[in-house]
């Protein structure tokens, strides 16, 4: 009776415990109080920072002067000064001409094309991609196809589903997002893939699935699955790899894929990858530089309707190699640098303005960025502050080799926020391009950055021997001479004392 009284008052306490530690308020909650927009220190706190972007105006069907309201908006695309919106719920794609970050206007509504086919319609269109030459590429995903017009809108060729006996034949082809290449072969996501990206050739062929996933599992699972019996290994959970979400093609050419629907075990342990850079071969080649993996906000808590790690449904890349990445589950942004450090962390879920119901696509125009919500059926313009356009120019003047301009930009970042890591590591690399290494040392461990530190110190170890290597080698002989004619000399006094000693006795 008593071990089961004293096990019955330990549950409990331990039950309190566990509904304290739930109630807790979590971090990520927290971090909205901190301010509009935060980032994550070297310890992993969140620190409240100055905007680095700017709500510039939000734009609704009445602000686009649209006859007929969006309807469940989808996609978003980016070329020269045109937007091109795929309005899915109404089966059009709407062109939007870019005259300043605050007024756009509709310059035509795209809802047909000229073509020999016999359904020349969309049906729930959910993205687009437009080429150099301005021909279109539209995932027409009701129709189980994908279009390629020409810029009359003239029908040129469509992309079929792959032909493949690894897949299914059951699973219906829907396009959700594709990019393309200069040489007009085409990348697809499609639902029920989980391949990779699709790739057909510029002449329509389906030449194969490029940058799947890494699959994890846990080894446990597979061990049982080697004595399970057939029965039991179709009900266990099967080890293939996740669906992608949504692809971005950068300005070099390669593609930038995420993949929101990840388990947070997977992400804690760092098996699976939110963002991945594909290169030619479909090899991820991004660099992961930062304190942090990139895969949003380092805290997960739940609230508000949301639970558990961020949720990239998009991401774009800019020509300064800073790529921002959209969450779908917290209404956020995340961007980093070609180093996969965070640059900047803002936004949130709600009503107001900077906030979003569900967010669907992302795209940019130069440094402004525009974010597509499917739910609210608005297009929110973002423009960078006086911080966020000192960032970017300290970064872009880093990248043109103006190391100076750069040091004295991030400078007067770290003026306005001394807090902001990038700033400390950006002088730090700056003055290590200035071949200022002890100073470069100083600025890198205050942010714990050891491989750079590593590079500095290594740098002026070696100028430093440089300058000393007179006294080095005059110390060194010093070290080995002295002890040498020390021996010497007891040498030869033991000598003369042993030969006077002889003579003293013959």
């Amino acid at each position: 009776m008593r071990l089961r009284k004293f096990l019955l008052q330990t549950a409990a306490a331990l039950a309190a415990c566990a509904i304290v530690f739930l109630a807790a308020e979590p971090v990520t909650v927290r971090a909205r109080e901190y301010g509009y927009t935060y980032n994550y220190d070297y310890w992993g706190d969140v620190q409240e920072g100055p905007d680095l972007y700017s709500v510039c105006k939000v734009f609704t069907s009445s602000d686009l002067k649209l006859e007929q309201k969006l309807n469940n908006p989808q996609g978003l695309f980016a070329y020269k000064d045109l937007l091109y919106l795929c309005d899915s719920g109404n089966n059009r794609i709407i062109e939007i001409r870019r005259v300043s970050p605050e007024k756009l206007e509709v310059s035509r509504i795209i809802d047909s094309f000229n073509g020999p086919v016999e359904d020349t319609t969309f049906k729930n269109p959910t993205d687009i991609a437009v080429s150099e030459e301005g021909e279109f590429f539209i995932a027409d995903q009701g129709n189980a196809r994908i279009l390629k017009l020409d810029a009359d809108l003239n029908y040129m060729m469509q992309f079929d589903k792959p032909v493949d006996n690894t897949l299914d034949p059951k699973i219906a082809f829907q396009p959700k997002k594709i990019v393309i290449d200069t040489a007009g072969r085409v990348y697809c996501v499609a639902a029920g893939i989980n391949k990779g990206l699709v790739k057909y050739e510029a002449d329509g062929s389906f030449s194969g699935f490029v940058g799947a996933t890494r699959v994890s599992f846990d080894w446990t699972d597979y061990i049982w699955k080697k004595f399970a019996t057939q029965e039991q290994r179709a009900r266990m959970e099967s080890f293939v790899p996740t669906e992608y979400d949504n692809a971005y093609m950068d300005y070099e050419g390669f593609i930038y894929a995420c993949a929101g629907s990840l388990k947070p075990d997977d992400l804690r342990a760092g098996t699976v990858d939110a963002v991945r850079k594909l290169n030619l071969m479909g090899n991820d080649i991004l660099v992961r530089n930062g304190d942090w993996d990139v895969l949003g906000d380092l805290y997960w808590g739940y609230g508000g309707g949301y639970e558990g790690p961020s949720y990239f449904t998009d991401v774009t890349v800019m020509d300064n190699d800073i790529y921002v990445c959209l969450d779908r589950n917290r209404g956020r942004l995340f961007g980093y640098d070609d180093q996969g450090r965070i640059v900047f962390c803002f936004g949130g879920n709600g009503n107001m303005d900077g906030y979003f119901r569900r967010p669907a696509a992302i795209e940019h125009i130069g440094h402004e960025l525009y974010v597509l919500d499917s739910l609210d059926c608005a297009l929110t313009v973002f423009v960078p502050t006086e911080f966020g356009n000192l960032v970017y120019s300290a970064i872009e003047e880093f990248d043109e080799g103006h190391y100076e301009a750069s040091g004295e930009a991030w400078e007067e970042v770290m003026r306005l926020n001394g807090n902001y890591d990038l700033a400390y590591i950006g002088i730090g690399r700056s003055l290590l391009r200035q071949e200022r290494y002890e100073e470069a040392m100083k600025y890198f461990e205050l942010k714990y950055d050891e491989e750079n530190y590593s590079k500095a110190y290594k740098q002026y170890r070696k100028i430093w021997v440089e300058e000393h290597i007179g006294w080095i080698v005059a110390v060194i002989l010093i070290l080995f001479l002295v002890p040498l004619g020390i021996g010497k000399m007891r040498q030869v006094k033991h000598e003369i004392d042993t030969s006077d000693y002889f003579l003293r006795n013959r």
